[in-house]
């Protein structure tokens, strides 16, 4: 049986009907400076928003990205070590999330992941009409992360076309090693796909080798520019899969998902790498000290390869009040709502949250719990 939807088979709808300036331009060999065919307001003065965010904002405005994404494509695969048939760019991870089970699933379809893992993937499940199997977290003395074997026996006996892991793990922190997501894709069935959220990627400390990046036949690497690069708020993504992989996928991506501008700013940033490799260091640099402060306090603090700390408190009620006492002075952290993972509460390890008295709140209640 095929990894893919069986519709996808009988059609060719990986061709883009428009191609879009940049391709046209890449495939004729010669620049179209007369631009006067595809519809697009290119003749809007934009006056109020040039007022506001300069020349080169609004004329990113006007007209179409390179749905082709090649300059970002171009430079990920050098600083990846990886030719660029193997990525493809889209409006961040949660948009390739949704691609994946577009190309992967039809309705009815059962899907495997862990019990209050990153929820915005349940989301695009039961959109899509799947059936959710869900696998409770391996649980220990400074141990809460995905259980890999459980997940495995789910999609044999469920008979599962996805597997869903994010690795570093979202909302735990907790990151497996490269050979046990590999054993995990070994032990499931040939026609399951392995779906890997690495949206923390950037924060593993091989981040950037070329074993880290490796294409592996039969799972589908995503990745995002929201986390280690702060693009979170012009959803630029991409996904690390063979070039058959992406073929398939391109049969029901939107083209023009990701626009003019977060292109431009993706190109930029990855342009300039040493700047995302030392926000990265200062980011783990307060990761460890906002940790050993919580620690201090008595918290449970657990492992993490992320930009943020995840403590565990004793139960789920404790957790609620504190979070809840936090958002009325104004504080946000986080606390999943999947109730398998309500006593656990997250925190960024942003400059904020080290300021002294921000947490005392939380300080409090963890001496009270101890």
């Amino acid at each position: 049986m095929s990894r893919f939807a069986r519709h996808l088979h009988n059609q060719d709808g990986s061709h883009n009907p428009f191609p879009g300036l940049q391709a046209l331009e890449r495939r004729l060999g010669h620049p179209l400076p007369h631009r006067i065919g595809s519809n697009e307001g290119l003749d809007m003065p934009h006056q109020a928003l040039t007022a506001r965010f300069g020349n080169e904002v609004a004329e990113f405005a006007r007209t179409y990205g390179d749905a082709e994404a090649w300059q970002v494509r171009q430079r990920l695969a050098a600083s990846l070590g990886l030719p660029m048939e193997a990525l493809l760019v889209d409006a961040g991870a949660d948009s390739l999330m949704a691609l994946t089970l577009r190309a992967l699933c039809e309705a009815g379809d059962t899907v495997v992941t862990s019990a209050g893992t990153y929820p915005t993937w349940s989301y695009f499940v039961r959109g899509h009409g799947c059936r959710q199997v869900e696998v409770e977290y391996a649980s220990g003395l400074n141990h809460l992360a995905p259980d890999l074997e459980a997940l495995a026996a789910a999609a044999t006996r469920e008979r599962a076309r996805v597997v869903y892991l994010a690795n570093p793990d979202n909302p735990s922190g907790h990151f497996h090693t490269d050979s046990d997501v590999l054993a995990l894709h070994e032990n499931l069935p040939d026609d399951c796909t392995l779906v890997l959220d690495e949206a923390y990627h950037d924060f593993r400390g091989d981040a950037w080798s070329p074993a880290a990046n490796a294409v592996w036949p039969g799972v589908i690497r995503l990745r995002t520019f929201s986390k280690a690069h702060g693009l979170a708020g012009l959803r630029v993504g991409y996904a690390i899969a063979t070039p058959e992989t992406h073929a398939m996928l391109s049969k029901v991506r939107i083209h023009y998902a990701v626009s003019s501008l977060a292109l431009a700013a993706a190109e930029t940033v990855l342009a300039h790498p040493d700047e995302t490799r030392e926000h990265v260091a200062a980011v783990v640099g307060r990761r460890e000290a906002l940790s050993q402060w919580l620690r201090d306090h008595g918290a449970d603090v657990l492992p993490s390869a992320t930009n943020f700390v995840t403590l565990r408190l004793n139960d789920a009620e404790r957790a609620a009040a504190i979070h809840r006492n936090l958002l009325a002075e104004g504080t946000l952290i986080h606390r999943p709502a999947h109730p398998a993972l309500g006593h656990v509460l997250r925190i960024s390890a942003l400059e904020d949250a080290l300021v002294p008295g921000r947490l005392d709140t939380l300080a409090a209640a963890l001496q009270i719990e101890s």
